[in-house]
């Protein structure tokens, strides 16, 4: 007599960013599991699960937030019991990567920290990953698995759109976002400008050209990520001296690292609209930062995973970068 065995979907959340954890297992329907986190005195870090995981198909949503090493090492752990205790696929839901804009070696003697991550996330026991937004899209072949790469454009785009703004013109920052700005400005059906940014030194940046036309018209600034805000601060200023009007600015992952919210306080940035990929504290939740929720996409793609079905339909063939 053969036995079919059914496979069970469970989530798990590490502790980076546990609201975004049970903000998707609600949106999937279903309990998010028990798991026992704690740190000995001398900073190590215990994981138990407590609950069986033996052949169940397993995600751990762990965002790389604040402190970043440690939020690393957790998952890493956590992959490590899942594998022990026998689970059939551990998938390692990282809405932001950590280490991502370490893709290349740009200096002699540079490490690819990207890939690096990689390696040990490989090397702990994962089977698959799930990011958001990729700082750069050659990551995906750090993986000798399936990495899904999605992506909150659709759902930034759909919240500009709704603003019904007139002389509108999508803005990439720099020449590395120009592939997403053109996805934007293709969406939202409007023309689009490209700045040309150097760095002089390590989260520095400076605008040297605008190439498009700006004058007169509403911006809206896409990137990836937003640190220090350096870049798109800078942005926002060179557009106000060519004579743009009013400034938005779009981003997936709000780092809003050391003095970036009063840079943006103080900009020229009318709003800036991110995700909760990463969590956005209260004391950084100023006015003009409008915090979306990719909870629904990655409910919808952990879904997908599991039955098997097509990633890209949830984001339209966005996701490729």
């Amino acid at each position: 007599m053969r036995e079919v065995t059914r496979k069970s979907l469970m989530v798990f959340t590490g502790t980076s960013y546990r609201e975004l954890g049970e903000e998707i297992a609600t949106g999937i329907g279903v309990t998010l599991g028990s798991v026992d986190i704690s740190r000995f005195s001398n900073g190590e870090i215990y994981v138990r699960f407590l609950e069986n995981v033996r052949g169940g198909d397993v995600f751990i949503v762990q965002t790389c937030a604040e402190p970043i090493n440690d939020n690393i090492m957790e998952l890493l752990i956590m992959i490590d019991a899942l594998k022990r205790a026998s689970a059939k696929r551990i998938t390692a839901v990282m809405p932001y990567y950590g280490y991502s804009r370490q893709d290349k070696k740009t200096l002699a003697r540079e490490p690819i920290t990207a890939h690096l991550v990689a390696d040990i996330v490989t090397a702990a026991g994962a089977n698959r990953v799930v990011s958001v937004d990729l700082h750069a899209g050659q990551i995906q072949g750090f993986f000798d698995y399936p990495l899904d790469h999605v992506t909150a454009l659709p759902l930034l785009a759909s919240y500009i759109a709704k603003k019904n703004l007139k002389d509108m013109v999508v803005v990439s920052p720099d020449a590395g976002r120009v592939k997403v700005a053109k996805k934007l400005s293709d969406r939202l059906h409007l023309p689009m400008a490209i700045m040309h940014k150097r760095r002089p030194e390590k989260n520095v940046a400076e605008i040297a050209h605008v190439i498009g036309e700006v004058e007169g018209m509403n911006c809206v600034l896409i990137d990836d990520m937003v640190d220090t805000a350096g870049t798109m601060v800078e942005a926002a200023d060179a557009l106000k001296k060519r004579g743009a009007k009013d400034i938005y600015a779009c981003a997936t992952h709000p780092i809003l690292s050391g003095s970036a919210v009063e840079r943006i306080d103080l900009s020229a940035i009318k709003e800036l609209v991110v995700t909760n990929s990463l969590p956005v504290p209260p004391e950084r939740k100023i006015d003009k930062i409008t915090v979306l929720s990719i909870a629904p996409l990655l409910a919808n793609t952990i879904t997908a995973v599991f039955k098997e079905e097509s990633v890209s339909e949830i984001v339209g063939g966005d996701n490729q970068t």
